[in-house]
């Protein structure tokens, strides 16, 4: 899947940031960089963008009226060094609101958010010509690793790493458990233990407070345990509706 999208800031260093970025994803293409959003009008009428990434405070046209004032079906990332407007930004529904200086790591949860809701987008839509299966970037060894989320079994807190399990091998990832959690979609994986997150659909067994999934026995936190089995349970009853 190709993700397409444009840059509009006035600021020529935080474009070359952003781009920077972007070009870290091979799955990623940066149509263009605007330093006006006016400027920009064309390439979005076009229809053929996925995502957008705009500062606010730009001369001649702020960027939040901008996007309340445009029709789009694309999806819209805030970038600002003001954390004030983050309120109003969400109330128009952007997928995300990046601050000034933007670190990498903040950025690669932003595109595997993005990654998420335009697969699940493409896939509704039945018009999805790429590959069908949704993922996650990984930075493994400062190189950028894909992992598709049908073959993560299991991943486990390790201090200020992870260890993501999967059918193929494992990937030790410098992120804490509760970011990559929240990256995940909750439909098919639920944290079970202050020390680890699993795919539902992994799982073998269930005795007592242990998990049992690809030979490996998980124990579920005390504090986990209700909303565990709960969702495992009605997971369970929806397979056989």
């Amino acid at each position: 899947m190709t993700i397409k999208c444009i840059i509009i800031d006035d600021e020529p260093l935080a474009i070359k940031v952003i781009e920077s970025h972007l070009a870290e994803f091979k799955n990623i293409e940066l149509v263009n960089s605007f330093g006006n959003p006016l400027d920009a009008i064309q390439t979005i009428e076009s229809g053929d963008i996925d995502a957008l990434f705009i500062d606010i405070n730009m001369p001649g046209m702020n960027g939040l009226d901008f996007i309340k004032n445009s029709k789009h079906n694309y999806q819209v990332i805030i970038t600002t060094a003001y954390r004030e407007y983050a309120v109003e930004s969400f109330e128009l529904d952007v997928l995300d609101y990046l601050v000034k200086p933007i670190p990498f790591n903040r950025f690669l949860k932003t595109i595997n958010k993005l990654s998420q809701i335009l697969n699940k987008s493409q896939l509704r839509n039945n018009d999805y010509t790429g590959n069908k299966e949704p993922f996650i970037f990984v930075k493994v060894d400062k190189k950028l690793v894909k992992v598709l989320l049908k073959d993560i079994l299991c991943i486990e807190s390790l201090k200020d790493y992870i260890k993501i399990i999967t059918v193929s091998g494992n990937y030790l990832v410098h992120k804490s458990l509760t970011g990559i959690t929240e990256e995940l979609p909750n439909s098919n994986f639920i944290r079970v233990h202050r020390s680890y997150t699993i795919a539902i659909d992994k799982i073998k067994s269930v005795e007592g407070n242990l998990i049992e999934l690809a030979g490996k026995k998980i124990p579920i936190g005390r504090n986990y345990v209700k909303h565990v089995k709960e969702t495992i349970f009605n997971n369970s009853k929806d397979l056989h509706t």
